[in-house]
């Protein structure tokens, strides 16, 4: 699976941005499929993931309530609407999947496949 992320940028506090994860290569709903975010000086953190049909969905506790993670296996694409934003969101976001993982393991070394990166930043 090939990935590659995109719609991050600069945004306000409390403001909103919504990231994509495209998706070529191997069948696309056959994985389980994640963010994580990487801030400058610290380890790449889970940040939501989701089942292969996109029902089943796990977040991790500092973005519950203002994200939200969603797929179209139809377009081979997976989105994270980040609303609320604050500037501790600031990060570069990573997309990431995998055939056999599940979607409530959150360690990076669980996905098998991974985007470039999008660059978020949250102004105060």
């Amino acid at each position: 699976v090939q990935l590659q992320a995109s719609g991050g940028g600069l945004v306000q506090t409390g403001g909103s941005l919504r990231l994509s994860c495209a998706a070529s290569g191997r069948t696309f709903s056959n994985h389980v499929m994640g963010w994580f975010r990487q801030a400058p000086g610290k380890e790449r953190e889970f940040v939501a993931a989701l089942d292969f049909s996109g029902r089943r969905k796990n977040y991790a506790d500092s973005v519950k309530g203002r994200f939200t993670i969603s797929r179209d296996n139809a377009r081979n694409t997976m989105y994270l609407q980040m609303d609320s934003l604050k500037p501790e969101d600031t990060a570069i976001y990573y997309c990431a999947a995998d055939a056999t993982s599940s979607y409530y393991n959150k360690s990076p070394g669980g996905y098998s496949y991974w985007g470039q990166g999008t660059q978020v930043t949250v102004s105060s």
